[in-house]
């Protein structure tokens, strides 16, 4: 089993990449054959600054290795280092219905938030489709934002089998809906586009403050909270706190006489106890960074050569060699 998943260097990584993401990568990463990209060619629909596009990308190294992602199970390397990726996006571009892309939700939200419509906005979907095909990738594992990307991947996949003949293998996608969507500081999904995240490393003073700054409503707290089940402290500490221990401060919400200012205070304390062992871990290879950018090189290495194969299969097929 080949299993591939991406993220954007677009900013310091969070609670909703990790637990929607990077967690479960690297628990698949005992599972198959694991490759996970730095997705620096994706992260150029919304970041624009090239030193900040350079740094989030080693951030992004440092926060995979250091939360447990294993360079001797899984390869980890920037996407920009397999350059294979960009000419089967061409092919597949070629393929691509205009409404298979104009009915994805993932652009239409980015522009009702005010983002320009750019082309590479609008075909983002396509160069995530050749990612995913160029390894010949079995299993996906995304957010349940990204499902309708895996889904329009295998439209092209298919569309493209049927016209040059059987080349790429139909991938499938892997959802946690326990974890699939973790709520930021506002109630919304936690984004970087949205401005309410909580970041996996940081500044202990600046993190402790975003956790104390969780909205809340404006019941008192000596009140009962009967809905206790959908507060946001609560849903973040099912995440970072054994079930016994989220299920207790759940408890006493909902009978009232709990405050939300002592519930921010422990699910301060349990998330940053949770990434204790990791940040140490962070440290030392923020301290080394000869062989953190030895493993970006040598997972590049090892991807491009079952890119090379899987393209030059796509390019017969299609009549250019």
């Amino acid at each position: 089993m080949r299993i591939l998943s991406g993220i954007q260097p677009s900013g310091a990584l969070h609670l909703g990449n990790y637990f929607g993401m990077m967690k479960p990568a690297i628990e698949l990463q005992e599972q198959g054959e694991a490759l996970y990209f730095i997705a620096n060619y994706h992260s150029m629909t919304s970041l624009l600054d090239p030193a900040l596009r350079r740094r989030y990308t080693l951030d992004v190294a440092l926060d995979f290795l250091a939360c447990g992602l294993d360079a001797q199970k899984a390869l980890l390397f920037r996407q920009s280092d397999v350059p294979e990726v960009t000419e089967l996006a061409w092919m597949l571009t070629t393929l691509a219905p205009m409404g298979l892309l104009e009915r994805c939700t993932s652009y239409k939200d980015k522009i009702a938030r005010g983002l320009a419509p750019y082309h590479g906005l609008f075909a983002y979907p396509v160069l995530m489709a050749a990612d995913i095909l160029i390894y010949d990738s079995n299993i996906v594992p995304v957010g349940r934002d990204q499902k309708q990307h895996v889904e329009v991947t295998r439209d092209l996949a298919v569309k493209f089998n049927e016209t040059y003949g059987q080349t790429f293998i139909l991938p499938e996608p892997r959802i946690r809906d326990e974890t699939a969507t973790v709520p930021g500081s506002d109630g919304q999904k936690m984004s970087k586009s949205y401005g309410n995240t909580i970041e996996i490393f940081g500044e202990e003073k600046a993190l402790r403050k975003k956790v104390m700054g969780l909205v809340m409503d404006s019941r008192t707290p000596q009140e009962p909270k009967p809905d206790a089940e959908k507060n946001i402290a609560i849903q973040l500490l099912r995440l970072v706190a054994t079930p016994a221990e989220a299920k207790g401060y759940e408890e006493r919400l909902r009978a009232g006489g709990f405050g939300y200012g002592d519930l921010k205070k422990a699910l301060f304390e349990h998330y940053w106890n949770y990434f204790a062992v990791a940040r140490a871990k962070r440290a030392d290879l923020a301290a080394d960074l000869p062989s953190v950018n030895a493993v970006l090189e040598q997972s590049a290495a090892k991807s491009r050569a079952l890119a090379r194969k899987v393209l030059a299969r796509a390019r017969l097929a299609c009549g250019l060699d």
